[in-house]
């Protein structure tokens, strides 16, 4: 976090991109918003895991009670669909830009 606020201060308030400035062009500006949009979904993706890996624990340690079991179930599944939702985002959204931005 503090690397990104000090590539922004260096560079009076232009967001930048593997040292390049994404004002400058239509290059730098696609790889500034596509960085941008990535670094969120990859986020999104890591909590998704995390949301698996806690219904996976609460499963293995519900001791056969029916209610503790379909909640890990549910827990498990609704990580599976926040995977799959952050792994379609990044499809689409790098395709879109990709497209857009030329």
């Amino acid at each position: 976090m503090e690397n990104i606020l000090t590539r922004i201060a260096a560079s009076n308030g232009m967001i930048t991109v593997n040292g390049n400035l994404a004002g400058g062009s239509g290059d730098n500006l696609k790889n500034a918003v596509i960085g941008i949009i990535n670094g969120v979904v990859a986020v999104l993706g890591l909590v998704a895991v995390i949301v698996i890996i806690i219904g996976g624990i609460n499963y293995m340690t519900s001791a056969g009670d029916a209610g503790k079991v379909k909640k890990a179930k549910d827990t498990i599944l609704y990580g599976v669909i926040g995977l799959v939702i952050c792994v379609l985002a990044f499809a689409i959204v790098n395709f879109v830009i990709a497209n857009i931005i030329k």
